[in-house]
């Protein structure tokens, strides 16, 4: 299996990526094209690496994170991340996955692979951690607007992802909004109910965030604001706690003695909640599988994006959800 990796994508570019993926050849078995200015990646690349396991593609343009994605995206065409996704959709790879800017990866992802026929709008796809398990939040993202369609076809795909990488039986889906209650939610989400209802999916109704980390659903159907503020805040939020629980563990010899009893609980907890475990985002929807990682991204987070990768090509998740969606448009026909 080969999968193409974006190497300058992160903010640290491309040590994390060439670390990521000399790990992945080591331990995964995969074979790795890395995509970016050749002369950069070579002044870092370990003399004794793998060159039959790890190929390099020359592209001479970088997307910048500060760079505006549409813009750049055509002032650069052979920036690395299209360069990448061609190479996927020639065929070369199985799987594309890249730490850099989130909107370019949209835009050339959409440009390049084109949507999956009969897909409104791909979504990104994150995996939350909750105390029952995992849960899967969609769009955190791609579509800060959507309509009810977007909704139910969000549903779908998240459902079958559940379904499929998580191996939830008959996933509960819901909409994140303010309150449980049936009249509750902006005019989206109202509009959205009666359409939800009747797809085929487990569709359990509104659900607040409490009961997205109480592990009460599977699938969280949301628009790309709420569901990107949604991450980030949960994200602050996490290191936020972990940070105050370390400072207060070293604040005296008393603590630190109490924080040993408690140091494998807390070393689950920061597990659980370091976005370098997940690895990257999945951009569902698309004719490829994709990955979008967050910039500051270690080589642990490209390892697990890989990983991530690898796993979802095994599972044929590109045509699991393609045959869903044709499920459905066949339903309403």
């Amino acid at each position: 299996m080969t999968i193409i990796l974006d190497a300058m994508g992160s903010d640290n570019y491309p040590i994390p990526e060439i670390e990521g993926a000399i790990l992945a050849v080591q331990q995964l078995g995969v074979e790795i094209i890395l995509v970016g200015n050749t002369e950069v990646i070579k002044k870092y690349l370990p003399p004794n690496f793998d060159s039959k396991k790890i190929q390099l593609i020359d592209s001479p343009d970088v997307l910048e994170m500060t760079d505006k994605p549409v813009e750049a995206s055509r002032r650069k065409p052979n920036n690395s991340m299209a360069v990448g996704l061609r190479l996927l959709k020639e065929g070369k790879g199985q799987a594309f996955v890249t730490a850099g800017n989130t909107g370019g990866a949209l835009f050339n992802a959409i440009s390049i692979l084109k949507r999956m026929q009969g897909v409104q709008r791909p979504a990104l796809t994150a995996v939350f951690p909750t105390r029952k398990g995992r849960c899967v939040v969609l769009d955190i993202g791609a579509n800060a607007d959507c309509r009810p369609d977007f909704f139910v076809q969000f549903g779908i795909i998240g459902s079958i992802f559940a379904e499929k990488v998580l191996n939830i039986k008959s996933p509960r889906v819901a909409m994140l909004s303010n309150g449980e209650e049936e009249g509750k939610g902006n005019q989206l989400i109202k509009e959205s109910k009666d359409l939800m209802k009747k797809a085929d999916f487990n569709f359990i109704g509104n659900v607040e965030p409490k009961e997205v980390f109480a592990g009460e659903t599977d699938v969280v159907v949301c628009d790309g604001f709420t569901g990107n503020v949604f991450l980030k805040t949960s994200e602050a939020i996490g290191k936020m706690m972990t940070d105050i629980i370390k400072e207060d563990i070293n604040s005296g010899i008393i603590t630190k003695l109490g924080g040993l009893l408690v140091k494998p609980a807390f070393n689950r907890i920061k597990t659980m909640m370091d976005p370098s475990q997940v690895g990257a985002a999945r951009l569902l929807g698309v004719n490829g599988l994709v990955f979008i990682g967050h910039g500051r991204s270690n080589s642990v987070a490209i390892f697990n994006g890989i990983k991530a990768a690898q796993h979802d090509v095994d599972l044929h998740l590109i045509n699991e959800i393609q045959a869903a969606i044709e499920k459905q448009i066949s339903s309403e026909a």
